[in-house]
């Protein structure tokens, strides 16, 4: 997906800047920005610091941040989660591009995968989408 780990950094610093175009924020480009961010932003807490990029980047889009739209607490912190446990895997020096590939090519890399932890209706409510719910269906692996 990634060609490169250039590809990865220039994902996760056009998303940062504001200037990643709304069309090439997918699902595959939200799990680049955050393993940019763990890997050359230790100067953010991702957890911290990714709901509100997220926010200001959905606004900067013409998006909206509702209860029933845009930002989504519950998906952000266990996507932070995936990310991180594939971090480093199978070692440090394996290249973003790679790391991100093999999320990708994982169970997480599913647009629908949460839906093995919640029920839709318990991931889709919007209190999940404005703190984060704990899965219902089983806990996460990581």
């Amino acid at each position: 997906m990634y060609p490169d780990d250039a590809a990865v950094v220039a994902v996760g610093e056009r998303f940062a800047d504001l200037t990643l175009p709304k069309q090439e924020w997918t699902h595959a480009a939200h799990f680049a920005a955050c393993l940019w961010m763990l890997a050359h932003r230790p100067d953010l807490d991702a957890e911290r610091d990714m709901p509100d990029m997220i926010r200001r980047y959905n606004a900067a889009t013409g998006g909206v941040n509702s209860a029933h739209a845009g930002y989504h607490e519950t998906i952000t912190l266990a996507s932070i989660r995936a990310a991180r446990a594939h971090l480093g895997e199978p070692s440090p020096e394996t290249p973003l591009n790679r790391v991100h590939a093999t999320l990708m090519a994982g169970p997480s890399g599913a647009a629908n995968w949460l839906f093995h932890y919640w029920s839709p209706e318990i991931l889709m409510h919007p209190s999940a989408r404005s703190t984060w719910v704990a899965p219902n269906l089983r806990p996460l692996p990581f």
